[in-house]
Formats: structure tokens, sequence, C-alpha cells
């Protein structure tokens, strides 16, 4: 079982690919569409996976795919196989979201814990039969320094579920991806940024050993470290990537193949060039890379807006064509344009 899960995860860990996350729920993804103009309908759902599975090429970017479990059980109409047989053709692994709904935390300023892990073993069990490889379990959290949140009780919380869901899905032959979400709301500072995200992370570490996990077998999807959208502090884009990597370097263990960072609210020229600063740091001990949503879909559903709908071809162009740029980017290789990924204090 450990080899395979540190096979699984090597291949999600390689070089200069990254992660497609498209596991929002028909709520979310219904959201997305109606803002454009598109009917929030199953088949509107399923045809928009498709292209983002199936665009020529997309392979050369992609390491892997995470699903929402509608998406599990849609098939394509190219040939008529269930979405994870097609990704596992192109040498996608497909991977799946197993989690429920937040739920605020009584007392703790609306902070909020993840719910779903009474009954996650039994679906990650159908999830691995369905064809998946790995899944992803998020916990968001705030920087609100005026509540004094997160606090240290909404921070173990948290980390705690994250590594119980980490050895259930390794149980279940899954390799789980760990997403520490720090939400970029609010006006800390990057100082203030490295100090919870090293805090966070170091729990979290603590408790997936504690629990047991084999960290060669497992995935980190974290929160680019960043000050508050609001902070009236300004940064560069060097300052912003060394923060990154001072946070890793502290407290990530070596044994952990990749660490793929979540767009959270950046954009693409922000989350890229961020990204590259990064990776143009030196060599690290892991692979540092992408598992964007927003900031790769968002650009794509406007096209809809300008068409009247969904414009699957144009869409599947500028797909490649960001990711290409995300790619370059996890290689160190990408060229911003001037002042992308720095943060102007508004």
């Amino acid at each position: 079982m450990k080899a395979e899960l540190e096979r699984v995860a090597a291949l999600i860990g390689t070089p200069g690919k990254g992660i497609t996350a498209c596991d929002e729920g028909p709520g979310t993804v219904g959201g997305r569409f109606e803002d454009v103009g598109v009917e929030n309908t199953e088949e509107n759902r399923r045809k928009y996976r498709q292209m983002l599975f199936e665009t020529p090429g997309v392979n050369e970017y992609l390491s892997a795919a995470i699903l929402d479990p509608e998406t599990l059980y849609q098939r394509s109409t190219t040939d008529d196989r269930l979405f994870p047989e097609v990704l596992d053709s192109l040498n996608i692994v497909p991977g799946v979201k197993p989690h429920l709904k937040v739920y605020s935390l009584p007392g703790q300023s609306g902070a909020t814990v993840m719910q779903g892990l009474d009954s996650l073993a039994a679906r990650c069990k159908e999830y691995r039969e369905a064809g998946c490889r790995f899944a992803k379990w998020r916990s968001p959290i705030e920087i609100d320094l005026a509540t004094g949140q997160p606090s240290d009780l909404v921070i173990e919380a948290n980390m705690l579920d994250l590594a119980r869901y980490a050895i259930i899905c390794q149980d279940e032959g899954l390799v789980p991806i760990v997403e520490p979400d720090i939400s970029l709301k609010g006006t800390h500072t990057l100082e203030d940024a490295i100090y919870i995200n090293v805090k966070v992370q170091s729990v979290l570490y603590k408790a997936m050993l504690d629990h047991g996990v084999f960290m060669e077998g497992s995935i980190l999807k974290s929160n680019m470290v960043n000050p508050g959208k609001s902070c009236p502090k300004s940064y560069t884009v060097e300052e912003i990537a060394k923060a990154n990597v001072d946070v890793l370097r502290r407290c990530m263990p070596a044994a952990i193949r990749s660490g793929n960072y979540l767009s959270g609210g950046q954009s693409l020229e922000d989350a890229a060039a961020r990204l590259n600063a990064i990776n143009q740091l030196g060599p690290q001990p892991w692979n540092l890379s992408f598992s964007w949503s927003a900031a790769i879909q968002l650009p794509m559903l406007a096209l809809c807006k300008e068409k009247g709908g969904l414009c699957l071809e144009e869409m599947s162009a500028l797909y490649l064509e960001e990711l290409k740029i995300a790619s370059a980017a996890a290689l160190g290789k990408h060229t911003p344009g001037p002042g992308e990924g720095d943060h102007k204090a508004p």
C-alpha cells in the first residue's frame, strides 16, 4: 500500500505539471455560470468539465484533476467512458473532494471547521472503486487580528481533522491532499501571515505524524503566504516569494513530495508571478506547483458572457494558454509583466 501511495504522490508531483481543481459543487459552479449567462444544468456542467479534461495537450501541463463527486459518474461523449477513465488514459491522476459543508464553531467569532469525517471511510472506499487515486480536504481559515483569529482552538480543531482525514484516506488506498486554506481577506501584514502560516502548518504536520500518516504518500495544497488584500503596506513579488519559501523551510517535512498552491482569490497573473518567483529562489526539497480553480476558470467563463453561452472552443484555447503559463511558473521559467505579483496597498 505504501509503495502505491508514494507512486501516486510522485505522479502528482511531476515537475512542471500541476492540478486542475474543478471540484466545485453544483451550487458554486451554478453561481459562476449564472454570472455569465449560462444555465446551470447537469449537462452544461458535464460539457464544461469534459472540455477541462479533453482539451488536446492538457496532459502536457496537468498531473492530476480534483473532481466533485457528481463528475465521477458522468461520461464523455467522445467515447462514453467515465471521466476518471478518461483522465487515467491521459496519465492525469483522478481525485475527489470528499468533505461536506463548513460548520461555524460556537464562540469563535465565525471561525469554522469542515464536516464529513464520520462517514469518510465509506465514501473513500466508494470513490476508489470509482477510479479515484487521491482525495482533497479543505480547511478554510481567516486571519482577523482584532478578534484573535485564528485562535489556538480553531487551528488545532482544523489541523487534527486534516490529520484524521489523511490517515483514513491512506487506509482506504487514497493519497490525501491536505489543504489548510488561509484566506486573503483582511488587513494583516506579510509578517503576520508568515507567523500564522508557520503556526498552522507546524500543528498540521505534527498532527499528521502523531496520527501515523505516511508523509511520502501525502501532498500539501496550501494558500500562498500573502498580506491581506486590504493590507495598507505594499510588498514586492520577491518579498512575497521569500515569505513562502521561509514558511516551508521552517516546518514542511522534506518527505512530502509536492506543495501545490491554491489561487485563493489571486488573479492568474499574480498567482503565476508569485509561483514563478518562488521557484526562482533555488532548488527546494519539494516540487512546488499549482492547483488552481478560479484563477484559471474565471477568465474562461468571462468569454461566455461575451458570446452569450458556453463557447467551448474559445474556452479550450484560452485554457491551454493559461496552463502553459502555470506550467512555466512551476518551473521558474515564466516571464511576468511589470508589477505582476506585487501587493499594492489599496
